[in-house]
């Protein structure tokens, strides 16, 4: 069973606008045991940086929104030159909601996702539901711009892959998951992912069916909440395949990572345009043992960077001053 090591024993420290100070270290990066752009297994360094100890809410986005006036992407009607082809009905405001199929389907992601007119962060499901009640539910349908420009009014940034991963495993090097090597020790539930045969069954048996609101379950090893299921998060990193390492001598560790480029960030499994896609990390609330093994610190998935869904989200973070010199 993996164990925190001695340089991640440390606890993380709250500040006064709810982050967690996190010391930074070495750790083991990616995963050798299940999808193939989660290898090669190599070290990392992170220097000291600050984090949310949740992911941003319905709550903390609505403030966001209400003092700046922003309007979501997908509040914004596309414009037809950036889609060329596309159908004019899609021409119209809107995002991907998770429709569930009310039998066994194909298991091709068009059987269960609709892009839906009127969905937007404000109305998750689209014209006629809202976020009434869910005030600490994470916010969704927003893009990769989106939660930056919430980041940069809050004075943070989002957070690269390796900080999300260092944060996420909590102290505990190389374990499968953010609480340890067993999905559901003693038979608990650690975080908020599907139960059942996807898509068409969610047995709920973790008490919910879709989002859960923040801190619904156990914090792992560093204070941090729901760093696994509920909603994926948005990273800065653009998307590679696998993780580029160069041959690593026994005295040297990369230091503070940043994934790819813009250029190098289209998923080869992908059809249609070429848009650029950001690492998403932590899996969500859809992620069931039968499709998406992605609940865990090492999954990583491509996410188009102008497309908004019901299950991402994000999560910020901030940089630490160094210490002058007296």
């Amino acid at each position: 069973m993996a164990l925190a090591s001695a340089q991640h024993r440390r606890p993380s420290t709250p500040t006064e606008n709810d982050m967690f100070r996190l010391d930074g270290g070495v750790f083991r990066m990616g995963s050798e045991r299940f999808y193939p752009e989660e290898q090669p297994v190599h070290r990392v360094r992170v220097d000291p940086f600050l984090i949310d100890r949740t992911p941003v809410t319905n709550a903390q986005f609505a403030r966001f929104v209400e003092a700046t006036g922003y309007v979501t992407f997908a509040e914004i009607p596309p414009r037809a030159e950036d889609y060329p082809g596309a159908l004019p009905e899609m021409l119209h405001p809107g995002s991907l909601v998770f429709v569930q199929p009310s039998g066994p389907v194909p298991m091709q992601i068009d059987h269960w996702w609709r892009f839906v007119l009127g969905a937007d962060w404000r109305h998750p499901g689209g014209p006629g539901t809202g976020i009434q009640g869910m005030d600490d539910h994470p916010v969704v349908h927003v893009t990769a711009s989106d939660a930056e420009a919430y980041a940069a009014w809050a004075g943070k940034r989002l957070p690269t892959e390796a900080e999300w991963e260092f944060a996420a495993r909590g102290g505990l090097d190389h374990a499968e998951y953010a609480w340890g090597d067993f999905l559901e020790p003693a038979g608990h539930f650690m975080a908020n992912y599907g139960q059942g045969r996807f898509p068409f069954e969610n047995t709920a048996k973790d008490g919910f069916e879709r989002t859960s609101p923040v801190g619904s379950y156990p914090p792992n090893g560093y204070g941090l909440v729901d760093m696994i299921g509920n909603t994926w998060e948005w990273t800065s990193d653009w998307y590679r395949a696998a993780h580029t390492v160069e041959v690593q001598k026994a005295c040297c560790v990369p230091a503070n990572p940043r994934g790819g480029c813009m250029e190098q960030s289209h998923d080869p499994r992908a059809t249609g345009p070429a848009i650029p896609r950001r690492v998403l990390k932590g899996g969500s609330h859809l992620c069931a043992a039968n499709y998406c093994q992605r609940y865990r610190p090492a999954a990583r998935y491509p996410h188009p960077v102008d497309t908004s869904t019901s299950h991402i989200g994000f999560r910020c973070v901030a940089d630490i001053a160094p210490e002058s010199s007296p």
